[in-house]
């Protein structure tokens, strides 16, 4: 391999003469960046891992949009992660590529610039300290500007799907007794024993909310599982 390519360049400066001073100085700058790896804490090697088409465009994730999903993710190991991490990533970003494919699909309302700063400030505070947020970015590459897109991205979901389905979630009464009186009130007694189970009234606006977000829940698990079936999903490389 290394004859055929020193037979090629010799072919090439040949063929250029007049212009081989000039390019001999590019060439030799093109392999010292090839071979010099650049000085960072970790060097991550990308790769094409899958591609998501819900009928918008195709969307490709790589090997570093799993690295960035994991450094977001406070007490995930980045150095080496496991093959159960990796996919558990790629799961997810799937199921992001797809509703953000969806959301494209009607109108949203785009996140303002505040929007976004206050939701970078809440994830980063998910972190030990700002210190190990941004070592952890570092490591893996990432850039404030490519963070800036994520959150971004991440927002506009949250619209869409608030847009869904919060805004049409029907609790009635009938399902706010039910809960109280099959599972609320006979928890409250397993858990503490002897204890005063508040009335419905007092309970009541938890309890709705409970029965809100597992309604919620349910029909965003059964988006999805009709977004997969339609999607031209394409794993390209096993991780």
């Amino acid at each position: 391999m290394e004859r055929i390519i020193k037979l090629a360049l010799r072919a090439f400066l040949c063929a250029f003469a007049p212009l081989r001073e000039k390019f001999f100085f590019i060439l030799l700058t093109v392999t010292f960046l090839c071979i010099v790896p650049p000085c960072s804490a970790q060097q991550v090697v990308d790769k094409m891992v899958a591609t998501v088409n819900a009928g918008v465009r195709t969307d490709l994730i790589t090997y570093s949009d799993l690295m960035w999903q994991l450094s977001l993710q406070p007490n995930t190991v980045l150095d080496n992660p496991n093959s159960q991490d990796l996919n558990r990533a790629l799961r997810l970003l799937i199921d992001q590529r797809l509703i953000l494919q969806e959301a494209e699909k009607i109108p949203t309302i785009v996140p303002s610039q505040k929007e976004v700063s206050d939701a970078r400030d809440d994830l980063a505070r998910q972190f030990a300290s700002p210190l190990e947020f941004q070592q952890r970015l570092q490591r893996v590459g990432l850039t404030s500007e490519k963070l800036n897109e994520i959150v971004e991205q991440r927002l506009k979901m949250e619209k869409y799907l608030d847009f869904r389905f919060r805004n049409f979630v029907v609790i009635s009464q009938n399902e706010v007794a039910d809960y109280y009186r099959d599972v609320y009130a006979p928890g409250l007694r397993a858990r503490f024993p002897g204890r005063i189970v508040q009335p419905l009234e007092q309970v009541k606006g938890e309890i709705e909310k409970t029965l809100m977000e597992a309604k919620i829940e349910s029909e965003m698990d059964a988006f999805l599982d009709t977004a997969r079936e339609r999607a031209e999903i394409v794993v390209l490389n096993a991780v």
